[in-house]
């Protein structure tokens, strides 16, 4: 029985796009998280930590080794303020 040669094209190409689609949405996900794969199934705790990490260093997958905190974390907390009259 012989080979259809002719379908070997349209299923290339159709590979070619399935792999290009992929491979980039990788890269975009990967640039929105600092070059690191992404997280899954994050609880509370995680998000909790996530959310100190950027009030350290700037960014949402960044971490910080220092034992001191910046002086600016003192102040930047993720609480919500009151005016007071």
């Amino acid at each position: 029985m012989p080979v259809p040669w002719e379908a070997l094209i349209p299923f290339g190409l159709l590979t070619a796009c399935f792999g290009a689609t992929g491979t980039l949405f990788n890269i975009a996900k990967r640039a929105t998280n600092d070059g690191k794969p992404p997280r899954y199934n994050l609880d509370s705790w995680d998000h909790m930590m996530m959310a100190r990490d950027e009030r350290l260093t700037g960014s949402w997958r960044g971490q910080s080794s220092e034992p001191i905190a910046p002086e600016a974390f003192a102040t930047n907390s993720s609480w919500g303020t009151e005016k007071i009259w």
